[in-house]
């Protein structure tokens, strides 16, 4: 069946990076549109970076200059480098996928999802 396991989250300064990764299975990766949500307490889930199965990139405002989404088809793994992090980046990191390029991050139609990552930034 399909898995989608996150990893990389933690607790850092203002200014600090982090790198996320998404490692994938039970389909054929390659072929799927892949994304990056994020949900803080008390708000609801956001789209973060989309990357389709043709390597095109679509960022949330508020992370493009910031965050950069890639993927390993090789490896069947999702990347999030998170530079310059602030303190209202601070949220559940979810990586999804679905075969239907077009929903990039409107999150409510994704078929799959990991489990989320806890990232926290302080000031």
């Amino acid at each position: 069946q399909v898995q989608l396991v996150e990893s990389g989250g933690g607790s850092v300064q203002s200014g600090g990076s982090l790198r996320l990764s998404c490692a994938a299975s039970g389909y054929t990766y390659s072929s799927y549109s892949m994304a990056w949500f994020r949900q803080a307490p008390g708000k609801e889930r956001e789209g973060v970076a989309h990357i389709d199965s043709d390597g095109i990139i679509t960022y949330a405002d508020g992370v493009n200059g910031r965050f950069t989404i890639s993927r390993d088809n090789a490896k069947n793994t999702l990347y999030l480098q998170m530079n310059s992090l602030k303190p209202e980046d601070t949220a559940m990191y979810y990586c999804a996928a679905d075969n239907r390029w077009w929903l990039k991050l409107n999150s409510g139609p994704y078929n799959y999802w990991g489990q989320g990552t806890q990232v926290t930034v302080s000031s």
